[in-house]
């Protein structure tokens, strides 16, 4: 599996494979792709952790509401190991989770990551 982060507000289109655009006829299915129930919090924004499955290269993300300034369309290219979401998970101060059974949220501040506690 594969992961990136994206901010809150921010949702995926198209998906590209090794063959290029994700050819739903050919793999008989659409990509695996789930925003997963848990996110961070950098520079006061929430960015939701997404999973996608090996095959996958790069990933369309735009924004949900268009505004005068917004950027039109992402295409992210470079896509994250486990490890290194581990690894950016023990660097941030805030990690969110969301229990998707009863819809509440649950904040957790990270100790050990050689900041300062406050």
């Amino acid at each position: 599996m594969k992961y990136f982060f994206l901010s809150e507000g921010w949702t995926t289109g198209r998906v590209w494979e090794f063959g290029g655009l994700w050819d739903e006829f050919a793999w008989q299915r659409k990509p695996h792709l789930k925003k997963m129930p848990l996110s961070i919090v950098e520079n006061g924004e929430s960015l939701w952790l997404y999973q996608v499955e090996d095959a996958v290269l790069m990933v369309e993300v735009r924004p949900l509401a268009q505004s005068a300034k917004a950027i039109g369309q992402v295409v992210l290219k470079r896509l994250m190991a486990a490890e290194q979401v581990l690894e950016r998970l023990c660097c941030v101060e805030t990690v969110m989770t969301t229990a998707e059974q009863n819809g509440f949220a649950v904040a957790a501040a990270l100790e050990g990551t050689g900041k300062d506690a406050e």
